[in-house]
């Protein structure tokens, strides 16, 4: 239970508690989907569909995982790639929210999100 998102990536080198979720990709560079899952827009689906508990803790759980949508990865231009990787890296949430804006095509909404 956490107020928001903390992804991570880890090259395999630990094991992932009870407690945590991980995700495997084939398709994704898994910086570039961190930097999704690190914005306020992949949170605006969590808080969609999570429980939320007292003091405004959401309940993470794998079923409400799964049905956050992200965009094709083959969709993305590089420069958008760079953008969220890097934000994913440096843990810079607005700039992975101002990438994510552009990669869901949501521009029209981005006052929304702050």
């Amino acid at each position: 239970m956490k107020l928001a998102s903390n992804p991570v990536l880890d090259k395999g080198e630990t094991y992932p508690h009870h407690n945590l979720y991980h995700l495997t990709s084939k398709d994704w560079d898994l910086e570039v989907l961190g930097g999704l899952l690190l914005s306020r827009v992949a949170q605006l689906f969590i808080e969609a569909y999570c429980v939320k508990m007292r003091g405004g803790t959401l309940r993470f759980q794998a079923q409400y995982l799964r049905r956050i949508r992200v965009p094709s990865p083959e969709g993305l231009p590089e420069s958008l790639c760079h953008q969220l990787r890097q934000a994913f890296r440096t843990r810079d949430a607005a700039a992975a929210t101002a990438a994510a804006v552009e990669a869901y095509g949501i521009a029209d909404f981005a006052e929304a999100l702050s």
